[in-house]
């Protein structure tokens, strides 16, 4: 399954076959400093070196940086104003003030479990009526009375505590006797015990979750200050691409158009247009010049084929090439450039792993940063397998989890998708590939990690 043939320039800069260059810089992802090895030396290649290959190709980890950089540039320079959501549409967001308790909570006494309040020392008189949640407050209690309570009622005044239902009997007379004893204060949650009104509950940058949707609800939200998601624009190219039926006639079934709305939803965007346009180079140019994005990710076109059109489309309208090319396998021929103002666009190359690869290389830590999302953190897990890796770039390989390993998946070349299908994770393989027990840094896909209810909404 493919969603784009490997088309005339795509070859050389997306397989495994590769130009000698120079070896990988070492970076460090937030301050930008990069110790640079020594090019290898010239190998003989059967074919004349080509002196524009990889001339721009940026170091795998420092493209990840410069796209968050660019992500900060436009949140500092743009400022984007806090949105008010309603809770059920914030799920994913990020908060952009305080969650600060509007009541204490609980905003009155209330019981723990159900059972009898009871005031002073038993043997107690049992009232007629009992107490439910959600009902007004109950008449005071007198010592050695008491009355059935529900959990989550109020508690009546001069109450001394709450006896659970499996800790009291009543005798013939319809008394009330603890079968153990009672301690002053158990079972009953005083006001406040969580918070007070105005407690800060969360700070500024928190992520919405289902929990932080119920906290919100508790202390009296109906909606959340929250940071906008950013708005992409998808532009699918290609004159080869079917959107129905099985792939006939040389033509192939578009796999990006149905693949990348859900996922950049994934990764906190909003997907405001997914747009097919062919390989049209005034198409593409009027579709980007007229987008009001704030991301525009392309499809195919990145390379130098005769039908590759972004990167003279980004030349003739002036944008700004941030990283042209990766060293990375699969997917080195995508770009992120700025185009206008506070607007950036991702080219993801037009095959499928490929595509994956620069939506995690480039798309994640721009939309990421963008919705100011907390960046995951970084672990490690030995693999299971040996992983093949490319003598000079890093390779992103689909593995599944098994306990306490990385196990890497076969169909893992730049047009397969079926591996990515069944993986939980991708690999990040140096260059040379990593032996079997090796630790590998992983990068999860997001419905392996929170579940597709949680990431798609």
């Amino acid at each position: 399954m493919t969603a784009r043939s490997l088309r005339s320039g795509e070859n050389a800069e997306d397989a495994d076959e590769f130009d000698v260059e120079e070896a990988l810089a070492l970076v460090k992802e937030d301050n930008g400093a990069a110790h640079r090895a020594p090019a290898p030396p010239p190998q003989a290649s059967g074919r004349a070196p080509d002196p524009h290959a990889h001339h721009k190709a940026t170091a795998w980890a420092e493209a990840r940086a410069t796209a968050a950089r660019a992500a900060r540039a436009v949140t500092r320079s743009a400022r984007r104003a806090p949105v008010s959501v309603r809770l059920e549409d914030a799920l994913g967001l990020t908060l952009a003030a305080p969650l600060d308790a509007l009541t204490d909570l609980p905003s009155f006494n209330t019981s723990a479990m159900d059972g009898w309040a009871v005031a002073g020392p038993g043997p107690w008189a049992v009232r007629d009526e009992g107490v439910l949640a959600g009902h007004a407050e109950p008449a005071p209690l007198t010592d050695g009375e008491a009355a059935r309570i529900a959990t989550g009622a109020r508690i009546p005044p001069d109450t001394t505590a709450v006896l659970r239902s499996e800790h009291g009997q009543t005798d013939e007379k319809g008394r009330l006797h603890a079968t153990r004893e009672v301690v002053h204060g158990q079972d009953i949650r005083p006001r406040g015990q969580e918070c007070r009104s105005g407690d800060q509950l969360l700070p500024p940058g928190a992520l919405v979750t289902p929990a932080v949707l119920g906290l919100a609800a508790a202390a009296g939200y109906d909606t959340l200050a929250a940071v906008p998601r950013p708005r992409v624009d998808v532009l699918v190219l290609g004159d080869e691409l079917l959107t129905e039926g099985a792939p006939r006639d040389g033509l192939i079934r578009d796999a990006l158009g149905p693949m990348l709305p859900p996922w950049l939803r994934a990764l906190g965007a909003e997907v405001t247009a997914v747009r097919r346009l062919g390989d049209s180079a005034a198409a593409l140019r009027k579709a980007i010049t007229g987008s009001d994005a704030d991301v525009i990710v392309t499809t195919g076109g990145t390379a130098a084929g005769p039908v590759d059109h972004v990167h003279p489309v980004l030349g003739r309208i002036g944008a700004e090439l941030l990283v042209d090319g990766v060293k990375v396998r699969p997917g080195h021929p995508m770009l992120l450039a700025r185009t206008k103002g506070n607007q950036h666009l991702v080219g993801l190359p037009g095959n499928p792993l490929a595509a994956v690869s620069g939506l995690l290389t480039l798309a994640e830590p721009l939309l990421r940063t963008l919705a100011a999302r907390p960046a995951p953190e970084p672990y490690t897990l030995p693999l299971r397998d040996e992983a093949h890796g490319h003598p000079y770039d890093t390779r992103l390989v689909p593995v599944v989890l098994r306990g306490d390993s990385a196990v890497p998946l076969h169909y893992n070349g730049p047009a397969m998708l079926r591996g990515i299908a069944a993986a939980d994770a991708l690999a990040v393989v140096p260059p040379g590939g990593a032996r079997r027990g090796q630790e590998a840094e992983l990068l999860d896909l997001p419905w392996a990690s929170a579940g597709i209810g949680v990431c798609f909404t």
